[in-house]
């Protein structure tokens, strides 16, 4: 039986959330359905929580607003209330009792590093995740490594994980011209861009210990990103060449892959690990860890490394800052790697899981 898309709808909750990577995920997903959608003369609804932020322009996709407030219980409550039919939920949770759904979640991170996470949020997707999974007609994840992490952590078979990943176009859209990072204050020396939240698991401490021996190399180390409520952090390493940038623009973030000797990434774990993708489809070098789904993402495109050798990580720094031949090595495997992800090929893979929704 082949499900009608006007049929079923999608969670529109993360269109009241913080955009971080599984928010970026669901817009652009959202906006590549639509595309499809509306080369076939087909039709689909969003339902959203009330006061969501910039919602994007949809022709084939109808948007509903509910009046009963967000959160985690608008989600279990008012959601499947107000729709009854088959749902797409696009961001790690989704209505425990509908059975007549596409749930997409992450990784299993909570599992992996629970350390990272605040008690309340751990004990809510541990709750909340094998529940969904055992009533959900579909389970689908970012990467293969991601599908092991889920059938190692929770109630499903590994053949049962569809694989969906992110895709890479958003990040070609990006202005490095409209950028403000750099209007205050100039940067004059070269420097390694790291991004992320001070949560264990991203393992950002590695790359700020080796702020002096960057700095023996006139190589500045630039700090990208904000923190979210639901991690547990880390101390900040202070050195005179460490410039803090807090959160920034996607055209800010352009332009610091288009000027960046790398994007240094050293988590320990990642269900798909995006600014490794939007770097080198920017053209910016990477040096990753060699965890979980990076080696997957990466290919043979970056620079790897063992989130625990700083011997390692300080050797391709060095080397990357000292050879623009290798720069410009990565920079076109990068580019080529990264244009194997597609925001459409993942949402065609959607638009199937969901016709197939009884």
């Amino acid at each position: 039986m082949t499900t009608d898309p006007s049929a079923y709808a999608i969670n529109g909750r993360f269109l009241t959330q913080p955009l971080t990577g599984v928010q970026r995920y669901a817009r652009e997903v959202l906006g590549a359905l639509d595309r499809s959608l509306a080369a076939t003369r087909q039709r689909s609804t969003l339902v959203a929580p009330p006061k969501p932020s910039a919602i994007p322009r949809l022709d084939a996709i109808d948007v509903s607003i509910t009046r009963s407030p967000g959160g985690h219980l608008w989600e279990q409550a008012v959601l499947p209330i107000n729709w009854r039919g088959p749902l797409l939920n696009l961001c790690n949770t989704a209505p425990v009792m509908r059975a007549s759904q596409v749930v997409c979640i992450h990784d299993a991170n909570v599992f992996r590093m629970p350390d990272s996470y605040g008690w309340r949020f751990r004990a809510l997707y541990r709750t909340l995740q094998p529940m969904i999974v055992r009533r959900a007609a579909r389970i689908a994840t970012v990467s293969h490594d991601a599908a092991r992490q889920l059938a190692e952590h929770l109630p499903i078979a590994l053949r049962d994980v569809e694989i969906l990943p992110n895709g890479h176009e958003h990040a070609l859209r990006w202005n490095a011209a409209a950028a403000r990072v750099f209007s205050e204050k100039p940067q004059d020396r070269p420097f390694v861009l790291l991004l992320g939240s001070r949560a264990r698991h991203k393992n950002i401490g590695l790359i700020l210990g080796l702020a002096d021996t960057l700095d023996a190399l006139g190589v500045d180390l630039l700090v990208a990103g904000g923190d979210g409520g639901i991690f547990t952090g880390i101390e900040t390493v202070r050195a005179a060449n460490i410039r803090m940038l807090g959160r920034v623009s996607d055209d800010d973030l352009a332009l610091l892959f288009s000027r960046a000797i790398c994007l240094a990434f050293p988590s320990f774990t990642e269900g798909f690990g995006l600014p490794v993708l939007e770097a080198m489809a920017s053209g910016c070098p990477v040096v990753s860890s060699d965890r979980s789904s990076l080696p997957e993402i990466c290919g043979g495109a970056a620079l790897m490394a063992s989130p625990n050798d700083p011997e390692t990580w300080t050797a391709h720094l060095a080397a990357l800052a000292g050879s623009t031949a290798l720069r410009d090595d990565l920079r076109g495997r990068g580019r080529i790697q990264a244009a194997r992800y597609s925001w459409n090929t993942t949402a065609r893979g959607y638009l199937d899981l969901c016709g197939r929704l009884s």
